[in-house]
């Protein structure tokens, strides 16, 4: 147990869960926070607390009603969460991080290009059939997460929908998302993306879609260049729990979930100085 310093004065504080950050993470994102301070009364429960409970519910997959009785109440995180979205904190951190991890890389700190991916996922009972559709190519019933990625595979723009979206219908507005947030004007893709979308990206937004094709003589996994960083980066992402499936009412709650999910793998790789490491597989030798 260890006293630290907070908006509510002096309090008692340990990590208690392996979601929780450090001391050293939360340096990094701490300075983020301070920014966006909102006007009014001394909060009763440090920022840090409120931060450590929402990766609590994405890490772990739990509902909100179900956050430990160790965190600050469920309804003043959730709170605190909508309040955060409605300044758009999590895109201002989003941006913030990985300008450091690409100048820690040796990178640019704007990056030019990026790559674009979907993902369907299963809506649980929660999702209103208003927001939901049946993707027919991968027979899943729920929605589908469009993605943009830098070629390091760092999160730059994310857009949920419904599943029965096409690819290259659903990704014009995360393109377009993408022309007017960022300066990134070349995207490599799959082939899923190929056709009109194509031309509508270089006449509407002067960006070019370069697609990047599987090898006529493929069999079996193949790791594709430019593409492999966002298919990397969607497994990061449902990696945590909440996102294995989709349960919110709201897409936009989805999408910031996801956001929170990657200011989650980016202060935990600026901490540790290189991205994950997947621990290799154990095998048991049996008596002979």
């Amino acid at each position: 147990m260890r006293r630290e310093w907070s908006e509510a004065g002096v309090v008692e504080r340990e990590r208690r869960y392996p979601s929780d950050l450090t001391d050293e993470q939360w340096e990094i994102v701490e300075p983020m926070l301070s920014l966006i301070k909102s006007p009014g009364r001394i909060p009763k429960h440090p920022r840090r607390a409120i931060v450590d409970a929402i990766l609590y519910v994405v890490r772990s997959g739990c509902s909100w009603r179900q956050l430990p009785v160790d965190f600050p109440p469920w309804q003043t995180v959730y709170w605190q969460f909508q309040q955060w979205e409605k300044r758009q904190v999590t895109e201002r951190i989003l941006e913030e991080l990985r300008e450091q991890v690409r100048l820690a890389e040796g990178r640019e700190a704007e990056p030019s290009a990026g790559v674009i991916d979907s993902q369907s996922v299963k809506a649980a009972d929660t999702v209103g059939s208003d927001s939901r559709g049946y993707d027919a190519g991968k027979k899943i019933n729920g929605r589908k997460r469009f993605i943009v990625t830098d070629t390091l595979g760092l999160l730059v723009v994310v857009c949920v929908m419904s599943a029965s979206w096409q690819d290259r219908d659903g990704a014009k507005t995360t393109l377009l998302s993408t022309y007017l947030t960022t300066s990134i004007r070349h995207v490599f893709a799959d082939q899923g993306f190929a056709g009109r979308l194509v031309d509508w990206a270089a006449e509407t937004l002067k960006t070019t879609i370069e697609i990047v094709r599987k090898p006529a003589d493929q069999r079996g996994f193949v790791v594709h260049p430019r593409r492999w960083v966002v298919e990397r980066s969607l497994a990061w992402l449902t990696a945590h729990r909440r996102l294995a499936r989709d349960y919110e009412r709201d897409p936009a709650v989805s999408e910031a979930l996801i956001r929170w999910a990657a200011i989650n793998t980016m202060v935990r790789r600026l901490d540790r100085g290189r991205p994950a490491i997947r621990q290799g597989r154990r095998t048991l030798s049996t008596p002979g």
